[in-house]
């Protein structure tokens, strides 16, 4: 990887779009919590959204993941992985509340059924 404060001088090198993922720090203006996300649904038909985070630790304090960009595409049994990220860190996590979203305000409301979830913090493996 590159440090944040270098990316841009290397990626523009490329003339073809890239994909970047940094290093963050514990200090701003970089601090950013990462964690991966790993889910296997069990509904018939494939479901195309957004799922944002919540985890609660044992004293009641929440964070709330920034919302990805891009839609995943959930299918019956298949596992998707979805990197999401925390400006603030949850040691001791109790609680774990997905929400997915389609962000369409037209059209109807569609259910994630969850047959699998884990969900690994990326800084502090050993969590």
């Amino acid at each position: 990887g590159y440090h944040a404060d270098r990316w841009k001088n290397l990626l523009l090198l490329n003339s073809s779009p890239t994909k970047a993922y940094f290093d963050t720090s514990e200090e701003d203006p970089f601090c950013m919590y990462n964690y991966l996300l790993d889910i296997t649904t069990w509904n018939k038909s494939t479901r195309r959204g957004f799922i944002q985070v919540k985890i609660t630790d044992s004293d009641g304090n929440t964070v709330e993941s920034e919302m990805n960009s891009e839609a995943s595409t959930f299918q019956q049994y298949k596992r998707v992985k979805i990197l999401t990220g925390f400006y603030r860190d949850i040691k001791n996590v109790s609680k774990i509340s997905l929400t997915f979203s389609t962000k369409t305000l037209i059209g109807p409301k569609h259910k994630l059924r969850i047959l699998q979830m884990k969900l690994k913090s990326l800084n502090y493996p050993e969590r």
